[in-house]
């Protein structure tokens, strides 16, 4: 098959990012406008409500992707890796990296709270609705994490996109199938090859409703919220992002460090999904976006299939941060001190339970609301936080696309499966979708 060359894609890219760019800027636009014309806080959620159609069909979309690709490239990768050994060998070295990312971001988080104390003198009060959470603070343990991590049933971990436990049974599965004779495995390779390449190019023709959907997600939250909510809790949301950046700048640090000059290549291919998972707020919108910019920087498919999806539950930079930046902003809120020694025993839980509901839509707040109680904090203190929480969840879902791919390229670096002459296993697939633009 033909491959498409990085010049051929580029002028699709840059068109995509321009109109993503402008989706953000008129739906901030659009929203203050609402908020300040709806009589009523009940009336702007109601005209929310009509721009999160468009967003919520767009990530119904997304997730219809995600099981089928998650699936088919896993097996395919782990299948051409032929071996049980090789497979352990990725995901040692993957796992080393992910430990390290994570420990990193909850130090940075430790450290920018302390150092910044956004909550410090707030004395928030706490909504009413307290009882009204919407979060689920279940007991959480290592023995339950890992009791979840295997599949009772592959069909229903595809159908709740549960993509720790698809990669589980993926990984079996192309085990297995590794292990059979060539000729025997070659037609059901060939299968999850072709599944893996149109699932490619259904999301070719979905990622042209980015825009849109970017459009309609900003416009929603700044129509219920308004602008002032940028000013309101500014200390709390300029501190949080302060401390991203240095989390930016150690990871692409490390990254450097293997890399080299190369990760300033793959930074740029990684500004669209990063873009995408700003705007959306959901790690799942970028994910197809993600592996088709790691495979034009040269990712081979049987690690980018591997790496990224087990990426997914295992090394979340930006909400590792998250969890230690907010249980520490509770606990400034309310007065309540908290020795060193129990700030990191509480990350260290933190980091341990948040493995085990990655996939939970805002799980860094559930993790948060979970941990908190069992160190004193009130697990209502997290409502202080809600009403922002969109806004610091486009920060911490972008940081972990920009780990998540570096993680990646890194491995790959590692094992030796970036060339360029591998790359776009399915670019012939995807030229046609490119056209499109």
């Amino acid at each position: 098959m033909k491959s498409i060359s990085g010049n051929e894609l580029q002028p699709t890219k840059s068109r995509l990012t321009f109109w993503i760019g402008v989706g953000v800027v008129a739906g901030v636009a659009l929203g203050a406008w609402c908020h300040n014309t709806a009589a009523t806080p009940e009336a702007a959620k109601a005209l929310a409500k009509n721009f999160t159609i468009v967003t919520d069909i767009f990530l119904r979309l997304i997730k219809m992707i995600i099981a089928p690709l998650v699936l088919a490239t896993i097996i395919s990768g782990i299948a051409s890796l032929g071996n049980a050994k090789a497979v352990a060998g990725i995901a040692g070295k993957a796992m080393c990296w992910f430990i390290l990312a994570s420990l990193t971001s909850l130090g940075i988080g430790l450290v920018a709270a302390n150092l910044l104390q956004p909550g410090a003198g707030l004395n928030l009060p706490i909504p009413a609705e307290v009882a009204e959470t919407g979060l689920k603070t279940e007991a959480l343990s290592f023995a339950t994490f890992l009791t979840h991590v295997f599949p009772t049933s592959v069909i229903e971990a595809m159908a709740e996109n549960n993509i720790l436990q698809i990669l589980v049974f993926a990984v079996f599965f192309g085990v297995g199938l590794g292990a059979l004779p060539r000729q025997v495995a070659a037609p059901a390779v060939k299968v999850a090859d072709a599944v893996a390449g149109t699932m490619f190019n259904v999301t070719g023709y979905v990622m042209k409703l980015a825009p849109l959907a970017v459009f309609a997600a900003m416009a929603a939250v700044v129509t219920v919220q308004g602008l002032g909510v940028l000013v309101d809790y500014g200390r709390f949301i300029g501190s949080f992002y302060a401390g991203l950046a240095v989390l930016w700048l150690a990871l692409i640090g490390a990254g450097w460090l293997i890399l080299r000059g190369e990760v300033w290549r793959l930074l740029g291919l990684l500004r669209e999904p990063m873009l995408l998972a700003f705007s959306t707020a959901s790690s799942e919108a970028a994910f197809p976006k993600t592996v088709r910019q790691l495979d034009e920087f040269g990712v081979k498919e049987r690690i980018s299939g591997f790496v990224l999806p087990l990426g997914y539950s295992f090394n979340l930079d930006g909400s590792m941060m998250y969890q230690a930046f907010a249980a520490l902003f509770i606990a400034q809120a309310f007065g309540i001190e908290m020795t060193l020694g129990q700030q990191m025993i509480m990350l260290l839980v933190m980091m341990i339970a948040s493995k085990g509901i990655a996939g939970v839509p805002r799980a860094s707040l559930v993790v948060v609301a979970a941990i908190a109680p069992m160190f004193g904090l009130p697990a209502a203190g997290i409502l202080l936080i809600m009403g922002i929480d969109q806004i610091l969840d486009m920060g911490r879902t972008m940081t972990n696309v920009l780990g998540n791919g570096l993680a990646t390229a890194v491995v790959a670096k590692w094992q030796g499966d970036v060339g360029e002459e591998d790359a776009h296993p399915h670019g012939a697939d995807l030229e046609p979708v490119e056209s499109l633009a």
